[in-house]
């Protein structure tokens, strides 16, 4: 099941002062753990970047004996070793310069299937449980796995709504295998795992749940996904750190707008205000954004939907024609075309605006939606 390079890559990221980043720069320069195990305290100089206090604790033998006892502690527990270095990680994941080495993985994650990050504080309240349970009930039939952090509050409750809804949910944790924090989601994770979610880690079996483990957690949270959705987080919350990791992956960050006066909305107003999020408006909004507007099943549907015809005035469907026809049209443009003054053209193009159907531009210029 596991082989010689699982072994050395185990060892190799035990040692001291090789983290996700060194392991990979060694990584690319010799090709293979075992050869790096072999080589690189004498040939450290091939690689940008790594001196000679770096690469000291390689070759230590008391790591290879911890390496040999996590893959016979990854075998009985059915865990699945997967190696960056190999193309093993989640195919976003591995874009990040620094994704784990090593994703230590239980359960089934179908890499083809678009994944959603959703986070928020372990304090939830019902305002942010009720978005949680209509998001849930909106995307029932979409194509889609979610990923939280198996925590209290918010996790738990993105966790529970994907069961509820059939939906494949992954939990990302801050800790090893060998222990479960919080205690009260371990039935959680096992339910999560029976209905075929998955469960991450980049920590082996001898690291617990260390404060400073959660927020190098976080950016697996927001690296596994093109989007991410923070519900409610105070000032300085955990959910803030997974935001900003979003964005330096270049990702779609989304939140929930609150009371400016509610302590828990306070983190999201702040992610929108310094233009670091997008505002969720509404549920429908959100859902048309991140692409889930395709059912699960392509079946034929029993009951169409009925369609909400809008009927224009003359005005208004000789406006729309014309700035369909000419998409970023200017104010000044769309009034010699339509031989129409610009002071007439404004409020029609605000009553579309209003219906959905047009879009204003800086330099007052507009297209159709």
């Amino acid at each position: 099941m596991y082989s010689e390079e699982h072994l050395y890559s185990i060892a190799l990221r035990e040692c001291n002062l090789i983290g996700d980043i060194n392991f990979y720069k060694l990584l690319n320069t010799f090709k293979s753990a075992k050869e790096v195990w072999d080589h690189a305290k004498k040939e450290y100089s091939k690689v940008d970047g790594i001196g000679r206090k770096t690469v000291s604790d390689i070759g230590n033998p008391k790591h290879l004996k911890f390496a040999e006892k996590e893959l016979e502690f990854c075998e009985k527990n059915n865990i699945q070793i997967n190696l960056r270095h190999l193309g093993n990680l989640p195919n976003l994941l591995k874009e990040c310069d620094d994704a784990p080495a090593i994703l230590y993985q239980k359960g089934n994650f179908d890499d083809t299937v678009t994944a959603v990050s959703i986070v928020g504080t372990r304090n939830i309240t019902p305002y942010g449980k009720q978005f949680i349970d209509d998001f849930f009930e909106e995307t029932q039939h979409s194509n889609f796995i979610s990923i939280s952090g198996l925590a209290l509050g918010a996790d738990k409750e993105v966790h529970e709504q994907s069961l509820h809804y059939q939906i494949p949910t992954t939990g990302v944790l801050a800790h090893g295998f060998h222990t479960f924090y919080p205690s009260k989601n371990k039935k959680l994770a096992e339910k999560m795992l029976e209905n075929g979610g998955a469960l991450f880690t980049e920590f082996n079996s001898s690291q617990k749940p260390d404060r400073e483990n959660f927020i190098q957690r976080n950016r697996i949270v927001a690296g596994i996904s093109p989007a991410t959705i923070v519900v409610e987080t105070a000032f300085g919350g955990g959910s803030i750190s997974t935001a900003t990791f979003a964005n330096n992956y270049n990702r779609e960050v989304f939140a929930l707008p609150g009371k400016i006066t509610d302590k828990y909305s306070q983190g999201c107003n702040q992610l929108i205000y310094q233009n670091k999020a997008t505002a969720i408006s509404t549920i429908k909004d959100l859902v048309d954004s991140l692409g889930f507007n395709k059912p699960k099943d392509k079946i034929e549907e029993l009951f169409p939907r009925s369609e909400i015809t809008i009927q224009f005035t003359e005005n208004q469907k000789l406006i729309y024609t014309t700035i369909a026809s000419n998409p970023q049209i200017s104010l000044d443009d769309l009034a010699e075309k339509i031989s129409m003054p610009s002071h007439k053209i404004l409020p029609i193009i605000l009553e579309l605006e209003l219906l959905g159907k047009v879009k204003s531009f800086s330099g007052r210029q507009f297209a159709a939606i």
